[in-house]
């Protein structure tokens, strides 16, 4: 199956199928014939998941846990489906999630504010509700048995206030979901891969995300598992950039002038340069045209993140003054 890469310790990436090949991974982790999905992409991506079980040898009576890094939808618009496909899983997720899986409207219109009602409901459709009896909580420091395999849930706030990191102790590797930001593999060099954070609306947060980061480090992880795209090793090395470059996020953010429109114009330049220095620095060989175009969608939404965030934190300042 072309969309499936296996890797070390019975770890599966399905490619979910969203906007295009590589952007994002639902994993799954198998252990004694037993299965946990870590993200399940959007309906569209349900097909994939029970493909890539059947290929395994896992049916799907013998899923044990669905669990979100957090509720954005490319992460988790498949939620309901899949629940409804696996008969004995428990979804996993955020305690701030947890009614936004029983009820997905909200979430929805959410989404359609970013994005577009039109837009939206022709990448996710509409969304099934789980029922709240199949949920857990995703607290912090909850431990997840799947065959003896112990799996650990961290809240990692940055990205979102209602995301969460998984920590596999067998494979001494997380989950990270988007708090360990983005690595595409067309932008790896002779194997040597590359990160960048995201910022997306509309909950940013850089403190939280530095410490989220510093927390999974602390753990001395031989891997990270990110949903956009995959497994990344020499983990410090990207760590160490993902702090630069939450900061230089942050000062771009802080440099704009104006309001609206306008500021959101000068944000998004910025980040393009930001892309255009880190292109140099880190010796990526496609054409800048050619990375601006594959960065698009993320550059802007994490302009509009930022915004989002210098509003915020603009607005606390003020009130503290």
């Amino acid at each position: 199956m072309q969309h499936v890469t296996a890797h070390p310790h019975g770890i599966l990436a399905v490619d979910s199928g969203y906007g295009r090949p590589g952007l994002a991974a639902i994993h799954l982790i198998i252990q004694q014939g037993r299965a946990a999905v870590v993200d399940c992409g959007t309906n569209a991506s349900v097909p994939r998941v029970l493909a890539a079980l059947a290929a395994a040898g896992i049916a799907p009576e013998r899923v044990d846990w669905v669990i979100l890094t957090h509720i954005h939808l490319d992460h988790a618009g498949g939620a309901g489906s899949l629940m409804c496909a696996f008969p004995n899983a428990r979804l996993v997720v955020h305690p701030r999630g947890v009614r936004h899986m029983v009820d997905p409207t909200r979430l929805w219109d959410a989404t359609a504010e970013v994005y577009g009602a039109e837009q939206t409901y022709a990448l996710y459709g509409r969304l099934a509700p789980v029922p709240g009896d199949r949920i857990v909580p995703a607290t912090d420091g909850l431990e997840l048995d799947l065959a003896g395999r112990r799996l650990e849930i961290l809240d990692t706030p940055g990205h979102a206030r209602h995301h969460v990191c998984v920590w596999d102790e067998r494979a001494r590797a997380f989950f990270t979901g988007d708090t360990f930001g983005l690595s595409y593999r067309e932008l790896d060099v002779n194997g040597r891969v590359s990160v960048f954070p995201t910022t997306t609306p509309t909950q940013f947060d850089p403190d939280a995300m530095n410490a989220s980061i510093a927390r999974m480090c602390a753990y001395r992880p031989e891997a990270m598992y990110l949903t956009h795209y995959s497994r990344v090793t020499e983990v410090d090395r990207l760590a160490a950039d993902l702090h630069r470059l939450v900061s230089t996020h942050v000062a771009v953010a802080r440099a704009a002038r104006g309001s609206g429109v306008a500021r959101h114009v000068e944000i998004l330049a910025g980040l393009e340069q930001i892309v255009r220095e880190e292109a140099e620095r880190q010796g990526w060989t496609l054409p800048i045209a050619e990375v601006l175009e594959l960065l698009r969608m993320d550059l802007e939404l994490n302009a509009q993140g930022l915004g989002v965030w210098l509003d915020t934190n603009l607005a606390r300042e003020a009130a503290a003054a």
